[in-house]
């Protein structure tokens, strides 16, 4: 049975259950919906919540990343998504939980910001994408879109201010987790798939890009998720970057 994921595009939980299918070989159709609106056509497709990733897959109805994960590990045990003692499942959990709750939210935020000052580089975001009308009507009529996820996302210059002051504690958990053979070891597993996306959203920022790129947490996340669409011009203020990932401070 083929599944069908729905997905926003440069959503970076639909990455993580995008990479956990094809990690598990399992094949799957893709249904492109535009932020905000998708709402609406996940209610239509009798999904309980509005949220993506969503996922059809035998006969079942399964949202957010960290459920789908559960699911095709039940559905397809082989490869597994989490070890099998319970100890390393615990510890892999610990930070996939971490990735969902405490990670997720950060370039989410950071990014709509940043489009809410310039449209243009959703279309960066949409390649590949079939969104049901071309991509470049789809980024001129995206104001109120923009508008309302900006405001749905708390993306307020005071939280991103925040955001940003925290990051560099955030990568540095992530390289821990790394250096201690939790996260990018030979077998990739659930908090992996669930933390990649993440820093590679943040990656798309070119004014974050150079200090997260050839960090641990750099590299891990372009292993995992290589291909991740997306580009953001420089248009956060150098004052508000922390002080280690200044320009100067990245070179």
């Amino acid at each position: 049975m083929t599944a069908r994921l729905y997905v926003i595009p440069g959503s970076h939980p639909s990455m993580s259950a995008r990479l956990m299918l094809e990690h598990k070989g399992i094949p799957y159709a893709r249904t492109d919906l535009i932020p905000v609106v998708a709402k609406g056509v996940l209610r239509a497709a009798r999904f309980p919540r509005a949220t993506v990733p969503a996922l059809t897959f035998d006969g079942r109805r399964i949202q957010g990343s960290r459920e789908i994960a559960r699911a095709l590990d039940e559905l397809r045990p082989q490869p597994p998504l989490f070890p099998s003692d319970p100890a390393g499942r615990e510890a892999v959990e610990i930070a996939e939980r971490w990735g969902d709750e405490q990670l997720q939210s950060v370039p989410r935020r950071l990014v709509w910001w940043a489009l809410a000052r310039d449209h243009a580089p959703l279309e960066s975001f949409s390649k590949g994408a079939r969104l049901g009308v071309p991509v470049g009507l789809a980024v001129k009529t995206s104001p109120p879109i923009v508008w309302a996820a900006s405001r749905l996302n708390d993306s307020k210059d005071a939280r991103v201010r925040t955001d940003l002051a925290a990051l560099p504690g955030l990568l540095d958990v992530i390289d821990g987790w790394i250096d201690e053979g939790l996260l990018n070891g030979e077998q990739l597993n659930a908090a992996d798939f669930q933390i990649a996306p993440s820093v590679r959203l943040l990656m798309s920022m070119d004014d974050l890009r150079p200090a997260i790129e050839g960090r641990p947490a750099g590299r891990m996340a372009s292993r995992v998720a290589p291909d991740f669409p997306g580009r953001v011009p420089p248009v956060l203020p150098a004052t508000w970057l922390p002080a280690e990932m200044q320009p100067a401070a990245a070179t």
